[in-house]
């Protein structure tokens, strides 16, 4: 046997027995126990989480955290990999920050020297970005996930209109949308399914009081059908050009959809929130003339009153923004 494959296969053993010794993988394996004592040396410089104990019944220990064994991957499998993790860099906040930093480091500083140069070579020539980043670091990303796995109520306490209140939420899952963090999720003072913005949260640990609904047949794909809508709800109708649509891409909104016609234009319709209309005023704007809003007209004002602020702005004389 090879002292690869040796290797490969010692991973997967003790991460199976948990507790061994070096006599017992001497005879598994058919080598030395000097030979055994250099291979545990290898696994546990590859990050293997060995632990040795002394006595008339030591021996080694793998602790709680298991370590997978090698995966043979091709060049352009690893290329791959490497991006989809580079790409995720652009995020303040994600639900494993320190994971993803050990990842990358383990996983590039083990490739062949020539992937690496690859690897090396598009750094600069390719890029991943995010419109709208979340500039603030939001800490509970990994309770909200953690919850939503585990079917785990939670006590938050939110920001909503310059208002601080308490909540009990179950939460369904959380994702990225233009660059801010969601979390739909079951709100047990208002009985019912609501969006949650995840920067507004301001603190988050588990409710051991409270007894978890089971949601286990709702998840991302299917929240839409679960979430009530929000008071004060206004009509959005808007003509989006071929243009248009591209940019919109494949963003999602509660309660909106996107109807592309053959001609690549398009029609995104649907509620909106009233408290949303700055938000989709600036978004809009930004298509130029690319977008046309129909309604609701309250949209359509606070874009005109929008664009005739930017208008003074350069036509006063004073190019500079001054604060209010």
């Amino acid at each position: 046997m090879s002292k690869a494959k040796r290797l490969n296969e010692m991973i997967m053993m003790v991460n199976r027995k948990k507790r061994f010794t070096v006599g017992e993988l001497a005879q598994e394996f058919g080598v030395s126990k000097r030979t055994v004592l250099r291979d545990l040396q290898e696994l546990s410089e590859m990050g293997v989480p060995l632990y040795s104990e002394t006595g008339p019944h030591g021996g080694y220990q793998v602790l709680s955290e298991r370590i997978l064994p090698p995966i043979a991957l091709s060049e352009n499998e690893a290329i791959a990999i490497f991006f989809a993790i580079h790409a995720l860099r652009h995020y303040i906040s994600l639900p494993f920050d320190a994971q993803y930093a050990s990842i990358k480091k383990k996983f590039y500083l083990n490739l062949a020297g020539d992937i690496r140069d690859a690897i090396d070579s598009m750094k600069d020539r390719v890029d991943f970005y995010t419109a709208y980043e979340q500039k603030e670091e939001i800490p509970f990303l990994r309770v909200l996930l953690e919850a939503a796995v585990q079917q785990k109520v939670l006590i938050i306490k939110y920001q909503s209109n310059d208002v601080t209140n308490e909540r009990k939420i179950q939460p369904i899952g959380i994702y990225a949308n233009h660059g801010k963090w969601y979390c739909p999720a079951y709100c047990f003072i208002r009985e019912d399914y609501r969006m949650f913005r995840c920067d507004r949260m301001i603190f988050a640990e588990l409710d051991e009081n409270t007894d978890p609904m089971d949601l286990s047949n709702i998840n991302l794909k299917n929240r839409f059908s679960v979430l009530s809508l929000p008071p004060k709800m206004l009509e959005l109708s808007v003509e989006l050009t071929k243009q248009g649509v591209e940019r919109h891409g494949s963003l999602e909104w509660p309660h909106l959809e996107l109807h592309v016609r053959k001609d690549g234009s398009g029609t995104l319709s649907g509620l909106i929130a009233s408290k949303d209309i700055d938000f989709f005023a600036d978004y809009f704007i930004s298509f130029g003339r690319e977008a046309v809003i129909q309604k609701p007209s309250q949209l359509i004002e606070k874009m005109k009153k929008t664009l005739f602020d930017m208008l003074n702005q350069y036509t006063n004389g004073d190019s500079v923004p001054t604060a209010h």
